[in-house]
């Protein structure tokens, strides 16, 4: 973004009439060398004498009558960021970059050749999180796509959610945390913390398994997960959207495990426990610190296991091990 004030010249535009404004600001045409210069020299200087390892490129503005030398502009746009992503990369070899902007719109394999990870969306509501991650992921695979817990009140919607539907949400991409804790309560650090522990307990299989999703005949409700390539492992996870129309969910199949094996089941701790509507858990439920029960992959693949009746933008996450 750029005041168009000592280099008119370095607008994209598509005429001598400046584009539209956004957010006061105008675009700078990387295609224009002296431009593309001026931001390298810019970028450069930050990250050699400030010791910066994090940059975010951002880009939260559409681009208006974009044009080069009276023609179309955008593609020579995007090939001008990407030599500048590279030159940064020769300079600043340790250096890590994130790709941020218009839920993931600006996400393509050129981005994903020169970045570490992408942000999917600002919106880290964690019911809306779990359609975006859902859809991104089908492209990208979990250690790309950003995904941090945030506060109890969404700053984007308003909406309020437990810490475990958070936690479980944020577990599946790359984990990070998007909360002011320093006035939390020790009851609530501590469950943050358990969190924590958990994806660093599972981080391995979860940015190097293979991810799967499941249909489920309740349309409020979703299954999806990662398996270990050799299927010796899995985290699924068991999310309900909204109301259902029906008081019982049907089971839900635990798709890509070994059906001739084995998988001992176990719950996962992802800051606290799930809201329910039951008075008795499933058969299969563990006592709390007991070890889950050990089941036929066929059994689990097939048809599925029973799950507790969770009240609305609620979520089980579940550990699997061949036994």
């Amino acid at each position: 973004m750029f005041a168009p004030r000592a280099h008119p010249d370095w607008v994209l535009r598509a005429d001598d009439r400046l584009p539209d404004p956004w957010r006061h600001q105008q675009v700078l045409d990387l295609a224009v060398p002296e431009a593309w210069e001026h931001v390298l020299g810019q970028l450069d200087a930050l990250l050699r004498d400030h010791g910066i390892d994090y940059l975010k490129w951002d880009h939260n503005r559409d681009l208006v009558d974009a044009g080069h030398a009276g023609r179309p502009g955008v593609h020579g746009q995007t090939l001008a960021v990407y030599r500048l992503l590279d030159e940064l990369r020769t300079r600043h070899p340790g250096v890590e970059i994130e790709s941020c902007a218009s839920g993931g719109a600006r996400v393509d394999l050129g981005i994903l050749a020169r970045t570490d990870r992408v942000w999917a969306s600002d919106t880290n509501d964690a019911l809306e999180r779990q359609t975006i991650q859902r859809w991104t992921q089908l492209l990208l695979p979990p250690e790309l796509v950003g995904s941090h817990v945030g506060p109890p009140r969404s700053h984007t919607t308003g909406r309020t959610h437990d810490l475990s539907f958070r936690g479980a949400t944020a577990l599946f991409g790359h984990f990070g945390i998007e909360w002011d804790v320093g006035g939390l309560p020790a009851e609530d650090l501590a469950s943050l913390a358990a969190l924590v522990a958990t994806y660093r307990k599972h981080r391995s299989l979860l940015h190097s398994g293979d991810v799967v999703h499941a249909d489920h005949p309740d349309p409020a409700a979703t299954v999806h997960g990662v398996v270990a390539a050799d299927r010796s492992e899995a985290l699924m996870a068991y999310v309900s959207l909204a109301s259902r129309a029906a008081e019982a969910p049907g089971p839900a199949r635990l798709p890509g495990l070994d059906p001739a094996a084995d998988y001992r089941v176990d719950l996962v701790d992802t800051g606290g426990e799930p809201w329910t509507k039951q008075h008795q858990a499933p058969g299969w439920w563990p006592e709390p610190g007991a070890a889950g029960p050990v089941l036929p992959g066929a059994f689990l693949g097939r048809v599925g296991l029973p799950m507790p009746v969770l009240g609305p933008e609620q979520a089980v996450v579940l550990h699997l091990t061949r036994a």
